[in-house]
């Protein structure tokens, strides 16, 4: 179990300008641990058909997948699987239960990033499970998420970047009291949470660039998949109550092994300076295509 804590104030009543961008997101919260093919995990083994070949990147751009003058294809690995149990509130398509996202772990043009894809599956079809090969003698090992269980929590959150400009002119000025207040700022505690999540709003480094699907209709953020799970040791709310007493001695220059590492980094990813893909999909289309963005600081 993981808890975010409460904001100081009750953001509906203080902000009622805000109250049509509230989103659910559902914090994951992945902390390093073995998890099974039959359970919801960042990094961990999937629940992938027997039956069914791996999937693999053939890198099609020149030095995608290292430096020489071929270009070997390379095993995708997993990243995160959801069940819907766990995290009921994804746009599951038909009778899908199993969301699963596989990157290639080099980074590709023209973003300088992994390249992700996603599946959807029925849990109940699937009898006889394949071994992931493993990944790429050459990949980036900090492209390849080591093996996490996950800690659902929701919580509501509110746009940051991709809040309405006139909306943010009616909310400064009381943003800025409530800092002054109680050191809490909107940008950084109490709008967009940080670290993998499903649901809600990304977390924008640069200008927000939403995707749009062929048919037309903007697509709907799905997951995140971050670097950091919070990015200081000094955040007013996105460290959870049960990892406070970890954080003890943060810091960058602390011991290798220091109990912070796999707070903020559990999963031991670093993608570009401290980024994050952003995955997308279509809840018009019943086969909810999907798109990415790559974003870092």
């Amino acid at each position: 179990m993981r808890t975010t804590p409460e904001a100081p104030i009750d953001m509906r009543a203080e902000f009622p300008e805000l109250r049509p961008f509230a989103r659910i997101a559902v914090r994951l919260h992945p902390r390093p641990g073995a998890p099974t093919a039959a359970q919801s995990s960042m990094g961990g083994p999937l629940l992938w058909p027997a039956d069914e070949p791996w999937p693999f990147c053939d890198g099609p751009v020149g030095g995608d997948h290292g430096d020489g003058p071929a270009e070997p294809e390379a095993p995708l690995v997993p990243v995160l699987q959801l069940f819907r149990d766990d995290v009921p509130e994804l746009p599951f398509p038909g009778g899908a239960d199993v969301l699963q996202v596989l990157w290639c772990p080099f980074d590709h043009e023209p973003d300088g990033a992994p390249r992700p894809q996603l599946r959807w599956r029925r849990r109940a079809e699937i009898a006889d499970v394949l071994t992931a090969p493993r990944p790429d003698a050459e990949s980036d090992p900090r492209l390849v998420p080591g093996p996490c269980v996950l800690h659902p929590e929701r919580v509501t959150e509110y746009p940051s970047d991709d809040l309405p400009g006139p909306v943010w002119l009616a909310i400064e000025q009381k943003c800025a009291r409530l800092a002054a207040e109680t050191g809490w700022h909107y940008e950084t505690d109490l709008a967009v949470a940080s670290g993998t999540k499903a649901g809600g709003y990304p977390g924008w480094t640069q200008s927000p660039e939403w995707p749009v699907c062929a048919c037309g209709a903007g697509m709907r953020h799905l997951a995140t998949i971050a670097s950091w799970e919070f990015s200081r040791g000094d955040e007013k709310r996105w460290i959870p109550v049960e990892d406070r007493a970890a954080m003890d001695g943060w810091g960058f220059d602390a011991a290798g092994d220091h109990p912070w590492r796999a707070v903020q980094n559990p999963a031991g990813l670093m993608l570009g300076d401290v980024g994050g893909i952003y995955l997308f999909v279509c809840v018009d289309c019943p086969d909810r295509p999907f798109d990415y963005r790559f974003d870092c600081a």
